[in-house]
């Protein structure tokens, strides 16, 4: 980025159209700089206000969120085109965080009063750090940041986000939201910055806590200069979440619950339904109403009731995506429907399924982010756990069965994932921890346990 004269800007496009939305100008390093340090005056008047008193605020968030619903919900679906019923389930999500964490926040906050071995009287406090960075992705707008920064502004903390650029009306529109719901000026900031100019507010000494959403590549990389800062860092990363269809499924529930998941928000989820592995008893009657199901959703304009499927976020995204099925059939899968590029304008992909999946295949091995669904058959219930257990990846994953305590037993002991969803497809909810395990991340967010990520869980004893 250049320091003087013209400055580079951030262009937005419209994926549903290819045409450009609008421009926005990159800081210059010193507008950075400020920011930080204004966030920073703003923390420390922040921490002081009582947990009671900032939940009052994160609930005037959740009344601010909903007041600019509908302009929200439309930006989210113009920039990255989602379809807009989903855009506006999305901004509900997001009000229901601030009202649950506004619920539970000063309880799970309050100073706790501990025996000690001793015979003596010890407290524990959750204090708050001071600035959280986010780092965030482009395929939830308002929901990646909600999830991260009402947590973080209820323990005490600033806030600075750095938004995916395809999205970055999005993060002025939600930094103008928090403001209005009046948080002290500078608690929440979105910065537009570039990947250098991020990783020198990795290094800024006010920044305490860093949190990514993203690919695993990027949490490698954030990751390194984060430890290497000795900040603490919570990341949520990829995924190839397996939903199974055990011997004894309902498989029209199943095939209605799987279709969903694949093709919620574009398939562009990370915790979404991605690879269906099925026992051989049901899987030809699965198999044929999964294949019919898919080839019937109706793909266009976001914006149209009739829509169930948007275009993909961008182009690149688009190309990668198409390349994988590619390698995937050239490796031995089979298109069972789907699979082609659509002439006309946007970045659209059709829903996708290929069966014949198999290890060294891309829709096998790694993580399709879009409507394509790796169609795999197992032999019996323990092979389909195996199956889903072979990945690298731990996010979420699905259990159908008639038997659900059964189903939820194999989740508890089995799934080496973070969540497990039984005879369902979820996104999140606020009550329940969200987060994964290998080469999906660490750390969690949701119930609770987001709150204290970026606290000094602070011992007090005497003699």
């Amino acid at each position: 980025m250049s320091e003087a004269g013209t400055r580079e800007a951030i262009e937005t496009i419209n994926p549903a159209t290819g045409k450009t939305l609008d421009r926005y100008d990159y800081m210059t390093n010193e507008e950075v700089k400020a920011a930080i340090s204004k966030c920073q005056k703003a923390f420390e008047k922040w921490r002081d206000v009582s947990p009671e008193d900032r939940a009052e605020v994160i609930k005037g968030i959740g009344k601010a969120l909903t007041k600019a619903k509908t302009e929200l919900a439309q930006l989210m679906t113009d920039e990255m085109g989602k379809t807009l019923e989903q855009s506006k389930q999305e901004v509900d999500l997001c009000v229901a965080i601030c009202e649950y964490t506004a619920e539970i926040g000063p309880k799970e906050l309050k100073t706790e009063e501990r025996n000690m071995v001793n015979g003596q009287k010890g407290r524990v406090s959750y204090a708050p750090i001071g600035i959280v960075y986010g780092i965030q992705p482009w395929n939830y707008p308002c929901y990646q940041v909600v999830r991260y920064s009402i947590a973080s502004l209820m323990a005490g903390n600033g806030v600075l986000l750095k938004h995916a650029s395809n999205v970055t009306g999005s993060g002025k529109l939600l930094e103008r939201i928090y403001n209005e719901a009046e948080i002290p000026d500078g608690l929440f900031t979105t910065l537009m910055i570039n990947h250098d100019q991020s990783d020198e507010v990795i290094k800024n000494k006010l920044v305490r806590g860093v949190t990514l959403t993203g690919s695993p590549d990027a949490g490698r990389n954030i990751g390194q200069k984060a430890t290497a800062e000795l900040k603490k860092t919570v990341l949520e990363l990829g995924a190839n979440d397996a939903y199974l269809v055990f011997e004894d499924a309902d498989i029209d529930i199943a095939v209605e619950e799987c279709v969903k998941g694949r093709i919620y928000n574009n398939g562009e989820t990370c915790i979404a339904a991605k690879r269906f592995i099925v026992t051989e008893k049901v899987y030809e009657e699965f198999r044929e109403k999964f294949v019919k199901t898919m080839s019937e959703v109706k793909m266009g304009d976001p914006n149209k009731e009739s829509t169930q499927l948007g275009p993909l976020a961008r182009k690149d995204l688009r190309d990668d995506l198409h390349e994988q099925v590619v390698k995937s059939v050239e490796k031995g899968a089979r298109i069972a429907c789907g699979g082609e590029i659509p002439d006309g304008e946007g970045f659209f992909y059709p829903a996708t399924v290929l069966e014949n999946v198999q290890p060294g295949q891309p829709a096998y091995e790694d993580e399709l982010f879009g409507p394509v669904a790796s169609l795999i058959k197992a032999r019996d219930n323990e092979d389909a756990m195996r199956i889903a257990n072979d990945s690298r990846f731990g996010l979420g994953g699905g259990i159908f069965s008639k038997d659900e305590d059964a189903a939820f037993e194999i989740a508890e002991k089995h799934f080496d994932t973070g969540m497990v969803f039984i005879n369902s497809f979820g996104l999140a909810d606020p009550a329940i921890p969200f987060g994964g395990v290998k080469n999906s991340g660490y750390g969690r967010e949701h119930g609770g346990f987001g709150l204290k990520e970026f606290v000094n869980i602070k011992g007090i004893m005497k003699r």
